[in-house]
């Protein structure tokens, strides 16, 4: 998941099995420290008082929410695990698979930096809030997972053989993953036909940007990827289009293919490079407030922009997205976003357990509601699953003449070069 530095969460990107999930930074740890430690009863009191503050639903998905207090204090926690599940009970109430209680242990793998690394196989699960079903929003490139062959949408329904009907994240997370080495064999529906992968556990780091200089007819080109909105990122993008731009290029492809999302301030401050005035996006929460992040009008480039998104394009990518699209920045160029629009707020408890909690939803500069709907691209272009699976088998080939929505991209580019008088050469 991702966090600012405010300790806003972009809940669209759920559990990430191969890098950082979250990393806290901001948080306040709650007065009543010393008594949480001692005592179950005041934490699941504190969890119920952080979401009657801060949930974005002020009618708690239509439950008596002091109700709900009142039968859970009445109740005698013996043990932390007891008031564990009592907590788990207590937020199921309110259908959201994106305000979750974490053990201490799992809140320690959510706070791993994100600059770091994880054993893991490349993949980023979401509860798929309709069906219930665990969903794959992206598999990370160069990961394990990208390199067998899974996709973004993909539905997975047993973990070595155990079904995941009714399974939490969190728990579909600790069997997945395991000792470098080791294999999990994922089972997979897609369409309507299940398919196994055998896949083996890595050591898996990201360097979230890649950026290369391309010759074309219409002068030399751009191209950066961007895997994830990380810790790093932003510096990394920002390096990326200086060295470009003293190459003297004369447009850019942005590729948000399979990026899963990250960090919020990273979005808003990589569009920033990109956008010379007008809104990057805007937040509400329950009073209807509204939050607004502005283009600063230190653009590090104007020159043309081509953006690359697919299904897999999720979270911060469709902030990103959103607002080079809605302030006509850019082209957008493949097929429509994952849809995930919902910010969430993540805090520690006194216990080393956390707890995510979805406080506000997410607005392109045109008021467009991304949960759920996502981004569609000004230009539309599946792939076949052929060549999806060739590109996944050669990443080399992601964003070269063998790629169809590179080589696509790069033709509207040109004709955006030709428009705006752009050369190599300015």
């Amino acid at each position: 998941m991702v966090i600012t530095k405010r300790g806003l969460v972009l809940g669209a990107t759920a559990v990430l099995l191969s890098t950082v999930a979250v990393t806290v930074t901001g948080c306040q740890i709650s007065p009543s420290l010393a008594s949480l430690r001692e005592s179950p009863k005041e934490l699941v009191d504190e969890v119920w008082q952080i979401i009657d503050r801060q949930y974005v639903d002020g009618t708690f998905n239509k439950v008596n929410w002091r109700a709900v207090r009142n039968d859970y204090l009445k109740r005698n926690y013996t043990s932390k695990p007891e008031a564990y599940k009592a907590i788990r009970e207590m937020l199921k109430k309110l259908g959201d698979p994106y305000t979750r209680f974490m053990d201490p242990e799992e809140f320690k793998n959510m706070q791993i930096d994100t600059s770091g690394e994880l054993i893991g196989v490349g993949i980023q699960l979401a509860k798929d809030e309709k069906t219930k079903k665990l969903v794959v929003i992206s598999p990370i490139e160069d990961t394990p997972a990208f390199k067998a062959g899974i996709l973004a949408k993909d539905i997975v329904t047993k973990i070595d053989g155990k079904s995941t009907d009714g399974m939490d994240v969190n728990d579909a997370v600790k069997l997945i993953r395991g000792q470098e080495g080791t294999q999990v064999k994922l089972t997979i529906l897609r369409e309507s036909k299940e398919i196994d992968y055998l896949v083996k556990r890595a050591r898996i780091e990201i360097h979230p940007v890649r950026e290369a200089y391309q010759q074309s007819p219409a002068g030399g080109i751009g191209y950066i990827r961007l895997k994830q909105f990380s810790a790093n990122a932003t510096a990394e993008m920002r390096q990326a289009i200086e060295k470009l731009e003293k190459q003297k290029v004369a447009g850019y492809i942005l590729d948000l293919r399979s990026n899963p999302g990250g960090l919020l301030y990273a979005s808003i401050e990589i569009a920033r490079m990109w956008l010379d005035e007008g809104t990057i996006v805007s937040t509400k929460d329950r009073q209807g407030t509204t939050d607004l992040q502005q283009a600063n009008h230190k653009p590090l480039t104007k020159k043309p922009l081509v953006v690359l998104v697919d299904g897999g394009s999720a979270s911060a990518s469709e902030i990103l997205s959103g607002a080079l699209q809605d302030n006509k920045r850019a082209v957008l160029v493949g097929t429509k976003t994952f849809g995930k629009g919902l910010v969430q707020s993540v805090r520690p408890l006194g216990d080393g357990s956390g707890l995510a909690v979805t406080i506000a939803k997410y607005y392109t500069p045109k008021g467009r509601d991304i949960n759920q709907e996502g981004i569609p691209p000004d230009v539309v272009l599946e792939l076949t699953d052929a060549q999806r699976k060739e590109l996944q088998g050669d990443t080399t080939k992601i964003g070269s003449a063998n790629d169809p929505q590179y080589t696509k991209a790069l033709d509207i580019l040109k004709q955006k070069i030709a428009q705006s008088g752009t050369t190599a050469e300015k």
